[in-house]
């Protein structure tokens, strides 16, 4: 049974927040996730900073590239996760690492054995090459460590299957092609069947992404059967406003964390910096 999404209140989706590792800095960043663990938050899929995704739109190109001008790599993401995820109480969180930029240099199970080590509740190999799947899976199941598996609502039918099969952590499904940032173009009838199908096929969560911005679209996606949301670009954009403005990136992201969660007196904290010492 998948630890993702589990411990989320009955009957309200799960969420799942998307960041570059060094956007904000390091030290802001142990702050900034201590504050989502706070506020209950499900998941943090935090990115290894890579150049040029093919799959991310302006706004998470630019995280990207402040977080690498910070000098952020693998060594340094693993570091940090071995030093705030024991802090953790209800946060999840999932690395996500690109295939040509981390991965590729080293050994695959050398990699996941890592990754695991850093105490990375799931792993997300973006761009991962279909013949090297297999030895993906098999090196996680190893190590015992959860994966990420993705397909798009508009996928061939043997995509699909493969994800649904191989996800052990949570299955990210992209509701429309195209890049982060823009909105949902996928219609609802299609991405309703696209998640029955999974359902049937897996019993690891179901969550939505791209194009999702506002607790609205967290509830659509959820009336139409997924488990939970996945919120990137419109996330990262504020990341990038506070810092633009010198302003607290903490109490930035948190004000905006507060407009996607359902108010409860128990899951937002008042204040960004009211976090558990």
């Amino acid at each position: 049974m998948s630890e993702f999404f589990a411990r989320r209140e009955p009957g309200q989706p799960g969420l799942a927040l998307f960041l570059n590792a060094g956007d904000p800095p390091l030290p802001v960043l142990a702050d900034l996730v201590r504050m989502l663990d706070d506020c209950r938050v499900d998941c943090l899929e935090l990115a290894v900073p890579f150049p040029d995704s093919v799959t991310d739109g302006e706004t998470n190109r630019r995280s990207a590239q402040r977080a690498l001008g910070q000098g952020v790599g693998l060594g340094e993401v693993l570091d940090f996760l071995h030093r705030v995820r024991p802090r953790l109480r209800h946060l999840r969180v999932a690395l996500l690492a690109d295939w040509s930029h981390t991965v590729r240099p080293l050994p695959l199970p050398d990699f996941v054995g890592r990754v695991a080590d850093s105490g990375a509740d799931g792993l997300l190999v973006h761009g991962l090459p279909p013949r090297l799947r297999t030895g993906c899976h098999d090196a996680a199941r190893d190590a015992g460590l959860p994966l990420v598996t993705t397909c798009y609502a508009s996928s061939a039918a043997e995509v699909k299957a493969e994800a649904a099969e191989h996800a052990t952590a949570y299955l990210y499904l992209v509701a429309h092609y195209g890049r982060s940032g823009g909105r949902p173009t996928a219609d609802s009838p299609q991405l309703a069947d696209t998640i029955a199908l999974l359902r049937e096929r897996t019993t690891a969560p179901v969550a939505v992404g791209f194009g999702i911005r506002s607790r609205d679209d967290i509830a659509r996606v959820h009336a139409l059967g997924a488990d939970a949301a996945i919120v990137g670009s419109a996330g990262v954009a504020r990341i990038e406003h506070a810092l633009a403005q010198q302003a607290d990136a903490v109490d930035e992201f948190h004000t905006f964390v507060r407009t996607l969660l359902p108010a409860h007196p128990n899951r937002l904290p008042d204040s960004g910096r009211s976090f558990t010492p």
